[in-house]
């Protein structure tokens, strides 16, 4: 299953907070799909994965958006 966090229009540090509250709530192994526009998100992102021990599972572009797949830890 994968749920998605639509993060557009937040600036720093606000994606990477909004993907800690959701990633609280999910059971461990679940995908959490984050779409930003904020440029900061592509060093933000990966430091909080491994930060909190999540895996970043893919990084790309996507129609003028980042978007960010995440396994949370168990």
């Amino acid at each position: 299953m994968i749920e998605e966090l639509d993060a557009r229009g937040l600036r720093c540090p606000l994606p990477v907070l909004k993907a800690r509250k959701r990633l609280k709530a999910l059971e461990p192994g679940t995908q959490l799909r984050v779409i930003a526009d904020d440029p900061a998100a592509v060093i933000d992102v990966p430091h909080f994965c491994n930060e909190q021990g999540h895996i970043l599972e893919s990084q790309g572009e996507e129609e003028n958006a980042l978007v960010f797949v995440i396994r949370k830890a168990s």
